[in-house]
């Protein structure tokens, strides 16, 4: 089975830290480092926790993430709900679905840093098993899978048929730090 087509994700929205040319492509540590190096990214220092957790653990060959906010260089790139502008009258500041969808795939790669943090080496993952995406979403908003596409679409480019994995999409009222998105992924490893 192959993997579909899919865009990539805007590197644009990384700001040039977490940007990575693809002539330095050959510095990455690891094929996976290297492919998200040929997509212009670059793996994160794992992202400071804002509560009582961890980034990840490992039980028996599985990683589950904690929820990865789409920071960057340790400042959150953007804050409110998820909006097509077309629905709700709030007042609070509102996030583009397509802004939302490149900051799901930031949140991604923060989820790869944690998964590397505690296995060491990313090519010791078999399989991306499962993603769970949250949208702190204006009331009318319904594109929740639209958005959390960008973190499945990110994987898919970096596993291949390994990244394609089962998800849920979920709409919420309010996300941690007043994030647009959070995103957490479960990684097979051998």
């Amino acid at each position: 089975m192959s993997t579909p087509a899919a865009a990539a994700p805007d590197a644009s929205a990384f700001p040039a830290q977490q940007q990575n040319p693809a002539a330095n492509a050959s510095a990455a540590t690891s094929a996976v480092e290297q492919r998200l190096a040929e997509l212009g990214l670059k793996l994160p220092e794992v992202a400071a926790p804002v509560a009582a957790y961890v980034p990840a653990v490992v039980s028996g060959n599985h990683v589950y993430t904690s929820g990865q906010l789409p920071f960057i260089d340790g400042k959150l790139q953007a804050t409110g709900k998820v909006s097509a502008g077309t629905e709700g009258t709030s007042d609070e500041p509102t996030v583009s679905p397509d802004a939302a969808r490149d900051f799901a795939a930031v949140c991604a790669v923060n989820a790869l840093a944690a998964v590397k943090s505690v296995i060491g080496d990313l090519d010791r993952i078999t399989r991306i098993v499962k993603v769970v995406g949250f949208v702190s979403s204006d009331p009318s908003f319904t594109g929740q899978p639209g958005v959390i596409n960008g973190a499945s679409e990110l994987l898919g480019q970096v596993f291949g048929d390994a990244g394609q994995h089962a998800r849920s999409a979920v709409g919420v009222a309010v996300l941690p730090l007043d994030s647009p998105v959070e995103v957490e992924l479960i990684a097979e490893f051998a």
